[in-house]
């Protein structure tokens, strides 16, 4: 019996809403097994970031040398990892499992603001992770950091800042356009050849804790599944604007809260 499995490589949120939680959570409702190697633990709830603990990046190495030695990961999706060093350490894992494809989510500021990736730490994440992803998927102001421009306002510039990521040698640029305005929220899927664009119609909600880092995870679920990289961006999409669509129904916390990563059950 083949079972799907995806790795997540991500900081822990101890509210649930984000991180390594959200990701379980997001292959869980799309029938992956989950695993995961922890790269840094948060103190946050829904209102904000308190405090964060770097995991030795000795210890980054060991929990993936163990996964990886072991299960039959499908993908990997990449989210917080805090330095530099856990950077290099994450790629040099990667490295030694280069046919897996990786989803790659440059997290670098929290939703409610608070900054989860050292200014030395960018850099690294252009040089050694970007070119071993088979996607990136940052939003517009991990974007605009990425390349190192203002943040794209209009799908032309998208496109643009895309293409310089390409550039850098990652395979396929997912660009989300959440952070954008007007009646449709936007994703634009770029890559040497072409461009698709996903959009749905933007949800009035404040609880949108975890969206980046379950969209990231429900494409490394479809890749896991044996989709193709368009097929897994676009039930992705989907799954996630349903998510925002019933956060509302969950009454967790007191600021931002969460996406309903289980809408289809509960």
């Amino acid at each position: 019996m083949t079972t799907a499995i995806a790795v997540t490589i991500a900081g822990s949120d101890s509210s649930g809403g984000a991180g390594i939680q959200a990701d379980l959570k997001t292959f869980s409702a799309l029938g992956v097994y989950g695993a995961s190697v922890i790269a840094a633990l948060t103190a946050q709830n829904t209102k904000g970031v308190s405090a964060v603990l770097d995991v030795p990046p000795a210890f980054v190495t060991a929990q993936m040398d163990a996964v990886f030695s072991d299960l039959t990961v499908g993908a990997v999706k990449i989210g917080m990892l805090g330095n530099a060093a856990v950077v290099a350490a994450v790629a040099a894992g990667l490295a030694r499992h280069s046919h897996i494809p990786v989803v790659l989510d440059p997290v670098m500021v929290a939703t409610s603001g608070e900054r989860l990736l050292t200014p030395d730490a960018v850099e690294a994440l252009r040089e050694k992770l970007v070119p071993l992803a088979l996607v990136v998927t940052p939003n517009l102001p991990e974007a605009a950091a990425l390349v190192d421009a203002p943040q794209a306002a209009t799908e032309d510039e998208m496109v643009r800042q895309a293409e310089r990521l390409l550039a850098s040698g990652a395979k396929a640029v997912l660009m989300k356009g959440g952070h954008g305005k007007g009646a449709q929220s936007a994703d634009l899927l770029v890559t040497a050849t072409a461009t698709v664009r996903f959009a749905a119609a933007r949800i009035a909600t404040g609880n949108t804790h975890g969206t980046g880092c379950t969209l990231a995870a429900a494409i490394a679920a479809g890749l896991a599944k044996g989709e193709d990289l368009s097929a897994a961006v676009r039930a992705a999409k989907d799954y996630v604007t349903a998510a925002i669509a019933a956060a509302d129904h969950l009454g967790v916390g007191h600021g931002r809260g969460p996406v309903h990563h289980f809408h289809r059950w509960w």
